[in-house]
């Protein structure tokens, strides 16, 4: 895979052009917790895309059929809720998927994985509980999990140990037994006092196919085939430079961020975040990478995004960036491809920035 830096643009094999679209949030420096965007999502047909903040609140946008303008107006709709599915997860709820059979979810904690039915609120079943008798015992928790895209029996689940496991929901009410397991075997001489935090799988992604699976991890992202358990058969650094300053990353607790990541529509490339506002996508046919940045300074309208590149050590070039001049406070968490075209949602902290391809 190329390098950290990145050059040119992913597309599905083509060379694309991102430009700004637009940007939504506050540019206050000091940004409330409250405000701070925790998910993006386009529904499945890229007609909706929704947010929601760490205040609880959700806002969706609707695509109109011209290139989208936010234009302020009054509030015209108030949402309430229509269900709500509690007193089933005693830690907090890292994952919620929705099965391909629109009629089931689940949601998954550190401990455990209910599986859901829309039309009853009051109960779910346990399809997966890690929780030892003594919780002393206790070695890695659930990260994140999804049910397949078009097998609604098949769900996946990642852990903190960077392990995924498949599991059948035909083979037994309680999946106690994974059918399959998903590792790459650790290089011995590269192992340090980071090496289990940062092997720690924060995000599971399956294709849209169904072929593949896409996990996240500190430093990189992987694409795993179903077919093969044993090591993954793409990976691709997100930012290696970062591996020299792991240390001052365990002290600022920055360290333990977890980034999310997805896939376009064709499941041709892959995009995820990083520091400084910078996100990462990468071309599956190409192997080709780019760095972008979510700014506000280059938020003119139909404005060309250039591609960054971090320079990890040594002497600089004009165009690259220090990586001890990095901003660790500014963070690409969340980001969403939109399932059809070449549209990508980014939040930026309290900010949400649109990017679309000159084409459009």
């Amino acid at each position: 895979m190329a390098g950290a830096g990145g050059g040119g643009c992913p597309a599905g094999g083509n060379d694309l052009q991102w430009c700004f679209s637009q940007v939504k949030g506050a540019v206050d420096e000091d940004v409330a917790e409250a405000d701070i965007i925790s998910t993006v999502e386009f529904n499945y047909s890229g007609d909706l895309l929704a947010t929601g903040d760490k205040g609880g609140r959700v806002v969706i946008f609707q695509r109109e059929q011209e290139v989208p303008i936010l234009k302020p107006m009054d509030l015209m709709v108030e949402a309430s809720p229509r269900r709500i599915f509690a007193n089933a997860h005693t830690y907090h709820i890292n994952s919620i998927s929705v099965n391909s059979d629109h009629e089931t979810y689940l949601s998954a904690d550190d401990l455990r994985i209910n599986l859901w039915h829309l039309e009853i609120t009051d109960r779910s079943f346990n399809i997966v509980d890690i929780k030892p008798a003594n919780m002393e015992e206790l070695t890695e928790v659930i990260t994140a999990a999804e049910l397949h895209p078009l097998q609604c029996n098949v769900f996946v689940y990642s852990s903190s140990k960077g392990t995924v496991r498949l599991c059948d929901m035909r083979a037994a009410a309680l999946c106690d037994r994974h059918a399959k397991f998903f590792e790459e075997p650790e290089d011995p001489s590269s192992r340090s006092f980071f090496s289990e935090i940062i092997s720690s799988i924060s995000d599971v992604k399956f294709s849209h196919s169904g072929r593949y699976m896409m996990t996240r991890d500190y430093l990189s992202v992987k694409v795993w085939d179903l077919n093969m358990e044993s090591r993954p058969v793409e990976t691709h650094q997100v930012h290696e430079y970062l591996r020299s300053k792991l240390c001052s990353l365990y002290e600022n607790d920055c360290i333990f961020d977890k980034f999310e990541c997805c896939w376009n529509g064709p499941d041709s490339a892959i995009m995820t975040g990083s520091y400084n506002n910078f996100f990462r996508m990468f071309d599956r046919n190409t192997r080709r990478d780019v760095t972008l940045e979510a700014s506000r300074e280059s938020s003119r309208p139909r404005a060309s995004l250039k591609p960054r590149r971090v320079c990890p050590g040594g002497k600089r070039r004009k165009d690259e960036i220090s990586v001890d001049s990095l901003d660790f406070n500014k963070k690409i968490l969340h980001t969403a491809w939109h399932p059809a075209d070449n549209i990508i949602a980014v939040a930026a902290t309290n900010n949400l920035y649109i990017f679309q391809d000159k084409v459009n």
